[in-house]
């Protein structure tokens, strides 16, 4: 999975880019999102998309506590 490879490929674990995340511009359009990764952060599109789409996953569970 994409996903599981993003650590080894960014040098970042994928808390660290929910941080990063939280701590960046509040773009309300996915593709926003992963352009701003992808160019502030200087990584690959597939691993942009991956951190964004977990990033959301975690954000709708923690919005349903």
């Amino acid at each position: 999975q994409l996903l599981d490879r993003v650590p080894a490929a960014t040098g970042r674990a994928i808390p660290e880019w929910f941080q990063t995340m939280e701590a960046g511009p509040a773009f309300l359009r996915f593709a926003d999102r992963v352009n701003w990764l992808r160019n502030e952060h200087e990584i690959s599109h597939g691993h942009a998309t991956a951190i964004v789409h977990e990033y959301d996953k975690h954000r709708a569970a923690r919005s349903m506590r």
